[in-house]
């Protein structure tokens, strides 16, 4: 399997991290860099992360069934996760994912048709003091109203239109 070689680098620098006989550590941190670069865990990531680690692809396909920030499907470009529990709940978090839903044009886990947006409805992000919290990739989004959504996905799809321009 071909990575940049920036992956490359990351994966040999994790790799080395451990103790010898220790490299199961880095399945995680491989299977997380990976699905960066490429949007999903496919069968063939599993094994290659197999093989470089020294388990099996069983142990590496265990690993993605316990942790659900792995996905064994491609997502859209930007990752829309919209907090529901009970604090973000109590100040707006179901009324602001009904939107998130309405704006986007997908439910639970839907994929928009241009491939830009998956939608996610998540129990908890640590942020119930800025409730309701949104995290779109790797960035947090505190005290999101309806208005400030659409202002940040209005502004991601501008980018996304400057970028093919170019």
């Amino acid at each position: 399997m071909t990575f940049s070689p920036a992956l490359e680098e990351r994966f040999a620098k994790l790799l080395t991290s451990y103790p010898a006989g220790r490299t199961r550590s880095a399945v995680v941190p491989m299977l997380l860099y990976a699905q960066d670069e490429l949007g999903w865990v496919s069968r063939e990531l599993i094994e290659e992360v197999a093989r470089r680690t020294g388990v099996t692809a069983v142990q590496v396909d265990e690993v993605i069934g316990y942790y659900s920030m792995l996905r064994r499907h491609p997502i859209g470009k930007h990752l829309v996760q919209v907090c529901t529990n009970i604090c973000c709940m109590v100040v707006g978090g179901q009324d602001l994912f009904e939107h998130a839903s309405k704006t986007l044009g997908v439910g639970h886990k839907g994929t928009t048709t241009d491939g830009l947006f998956t939608l996610e409805e998540v129990e908890c992000m640590g942020a119930c003091s800025w409730a309701p919290a949104i995290q779109v990739g790797y960035d947090f989004h505190h005290q999101v109203t309806p208005e400030r959504f659409d202002r940040l996905i209005e502004g991601l799809r501008n980018a996304e239109a400057e970028t093919r321009k170019v």
